[in-house]
């Protein structure tokens, strides 16, 4: 890639950055193109550049926020910390971005998630699976995760949570809960022991 490109490539970033950073703080809806570009350094015309609309920023936006967040738990899954350590920092930062993002955001990435051939889903079945099921191997080799479970039947319980939330009677009250329902998920509710 050269300079131009390199550039170019920053620039956008900035963009969906600084978007992202406004819509957790804000909501979709009381932020403009304007503020977005004051909070960027660029134009409103740059961004217009970069992307059609705002919907279509919005739409980049949430794939960024999810490369994002994906690229955050493949750190915490390959870090050279104990199994129970990396557990701790995914609820902590589950815990963490219930706290920040605006429920209007929120609410618009569930209702994305909830349409057939979503980008989650497939980012989940290509890139979560292998990693979820490389931490649970490394949870049943320390002796954290119960060897007798399947890594199937693992991952068949958390895709009826995933499937669950995204009914959107549910994903419209689950924010609050998301700490519990992760501490749930990993402890059970017995809790840590």
């Amino acid at each position: 890639m050269d300079g131009f490109q390199r550039r170019r490539e920053q620039k956008k970033r900035n963009i969906l950055e600084a978007a992202l950073t406004l819509f957790m703080e804000y909501g979709i809806q009381k932020v403009s193109i304007s503020e977005i570009a004051k909070k960027a350094n660029v134009s409103q015309v740059t961004i217009y550049n970069y992307f059609e609309s705002k919907h279509q920023l919005i739409h980049d936006v949430f794939i960024y926020y999810i490369e994002k967040s994906y690229t955050h738990f493949e750190k915490i899954v390959f870090a050279d910390i104990p199994f129970p350590e990396k557990i701790k920092q995914f609820i902590f930062s589950k815990k963490e971005t219930a706290k920040q993002i605006h429920e209007e955001l929120y609410q618009h990435l569930m209702k994305e998630y909830a349409q057939e051939g979503n980008y989650i889903e497939s980012l989940y079945a290509q890139k979560v699976i292998p990693l979820f099921t490389h931490l649970l191997n490394e949870g049943k080799e320390q002796g954290f995760v119960d060897p007798n479970l399947s890594n199937e039947a693992i991952l068949f319980y958390v895709k009826m949570l995933s499937d669950y939330m995204q009914k959107e009677e549910v994903y419209q009250s689950i924010l609050p809960m998301t700490e519990d329902i992760t501490n749930i998920f990993f402890y059970g509710i017995v809790g840590k022991r």
